[in-house]
């Protein structure tokens, strides 16, 4: 190399002894197209996309019914039990709703119950039904025991069992009994939910309310008359909408529905024996 009127001159690499031959640029890389299929194959069948497998029509679906557009997540099996978002749906009713579910209680022949809450169970009416019952049953109780002690002239005091016995018999009732009712039927291979069971004795409950109302006529015939009466309608109302479902269990379902019959007319021997007998 040499330098001539201030410009540099370049002198080729190849025929200088020693120097490195200059390397020629690699050919482009080109990917070629991959092979790899997306998870899950959009016409899987059975997978865990959105429009894969479907329960069976007779599986318990007690704790999957979730609020539509809810953002809160979403727990599977049995740990829902224990979520208070599966619950809400159940609580998602209408007032118009719970005054015919009430009204189809007080006709117990019709039967058809089950069919119209079918798709749509819910335990809001329950609830305030039990409770409703605790609240009447201890006034009731309270101001008749209290008028009959002023006619008297006696002390009257206030007995707080009355409410927490209340309690203790309403709230169990509709609990354990239809608790134990869907572990039968599971027995017995019967398609029922437990939600469904819930609701309905939660609303078969409502006939003893105006029933503990008419309590008050200091007539004991009468108050067995009463007591008759909305024992007699509340099991007729529980055992006519679980008759054409028990009936698949075989031939044993003649006694589930007498059980079913005979107990709920044993809650209003109860009722009779404890909250409408009024003593001073």
């Amino acid at each position: 190399m040499k330098m001539m009127s201030g410009h540099y001159t370049s002198i080729d690499s190849q025929k200088v002894s020693g120097s490195v031959p200059a390397v020629p640029d690699p050919p482009p890389f080109k990917f070629s197209e991959s092979n790899l299929q997306t998870f899950p194959p959009s016409g899987a069948q059975g997978k865990i996309s959105g429009g894969g497998s479907r329960p069976p029509l007779d599986a318990d679906d007690t704790f999957s019914k979730t609020g539509s557009g809810s953002d809160e997540p979403q727990q599977s099996g049995w740990f829902s039990a224990f979520s208070l978002a599966t619950y809400k749906p159940y609580f998602d009713v209408d007032t118009i709703d719970v005054l015919g579910r009430i009204k189809d209680s007080l006709c117990p022949f019709s039967g058809t119950f089950n069919e119209k809450t079918a798709s749509n169970p819910d335990l809001y009416g329950p609830f305030w039904i039990c409770t409703t019952l605790i609240f009447v049953a201890a006034s009731i109780g309270t101001f008749v025991t209290y008028i009959s002690h002023k006619l008297k002239n006696q002390e009257w005091n206030y007995d707080i069992n009355l409410v927490t016995w209340s309690a203790g018999l309403f709230y169990g009732y509709v609990t354990i009994v239809p608790l134990g009712l869907y572990v039968i039927l599971k027995y017995f291979s019967v398609p029922w939910g437990l939600v469904q069971l819930l609701c309905l004795y939660g609303y078969s409950l409502f006939v003893f309310i105006p029933a503990l109302c008419m309590s008050v006529v200091p007539l004991e015939i009468f108050r067995w008359v009463i007591a008759a009466v909305a024992g007699f309608m509340s099991a007729t109302f529980v055992a006519l909408n679980l008759r054409a479902h028990i009936m698949s269990a075989g031939e044993r379902w003649v006694l589930i529905v007498a059980g079913i019959f005979l107990l709920q007319l044993a809650l209003a021997v109860a009722l009779k024996v404890y909250l409408f007998t009024v003593t001073v």
